[in-house]
């Protein structure tokens, strides 16, 4: 049971509520394994400018690329980075 991959659907149709809901959940999952750096980034995100979330995902990703062990909320972001140009 260790050894399986969980195949994550790749929705690239989420709306601004969607993808802040993704956000809030990565911070929520960040702050549960006491990644308080990782979950700051997503601090007060809601409402916030396409490019600073942009800004605060890319940043995420450059900070997880040498933690495989959270591969898991890698995807999340991978995800949101995938449908940002759905925000308006």
């Amino acid at each position: 049971m260790a050894n399986e991959e969980k195949t994550l659907r790749m929705v690239t149709n989420l709306d601004r509520g969607a993808i802040e809901a993704k956000l809030a959940e990565v911070r929520k999952t960040a702050q549960s394994k006491s990644l308080a750096e990782l979950a700051s980034m997503f601090a007060g995100v809601e409402g916030m400018p396409r490019a600073q979330i942009e800004t605060r995902v890319g940043n995420a990703l450059k900070w997880l690329v040498d933690k495989p062990q959270h591969q898991s909320i890698t995807a999340q972001l991978e995800l949101v980075e995938l449908n940002l140009k759905n925000l308006k």
